[in-house]
């Protein structure tokens, strides 16, 4: 639970800002049930452009919270996963995809 008092520190804005920013939470939902390619993740999130997928997972991987992981078969594939962050981060994002769907009825 919240405190009522609680003060805001930059590690919360920082973290309120990473997750707040479009396309961020989704993808992260989205690595929950397991590693994805990238155009796995473009087609489960169609209206995601490919350059602010970019982006957003250059992002991820640089606060440590998604992993790049090439597989040097051939044909060389990339694949992006969860790390441990990613995965602490990722199980709050549940109840608020239970939130949503009782809340947020799309007409």
């Amino acid at each position: 639970m919240i405190e009522e008092q609680a003060e805001l520190c930059p590690e919360i804005e920082k973290s309120f800002e990473l997750i707040g920013k479009r396309w961020t939470g989704l993808i992260i939902y989205v690595l929950f049930s397991g590693p994805k390619r990238f155009s796995e993740i473009h087609t489960l999130i169609p209206d995601l452009s490919k350059r602010v997928l970019t982006e957003r997972m250059k992002e991820l991987e640089g606060h440590g919270i998604v992993l790049r992981h090439v597989i040097p078969e051939r044909p060389i594939r990339t694949e992006y996963l969860l790390t441990k962050k990613g995965n602490e981060l990722a199980k709050i994002l549940g109840p608020i995809s239970q939130w949503a769907i009782k809340w947020m009825k799309v007409k």
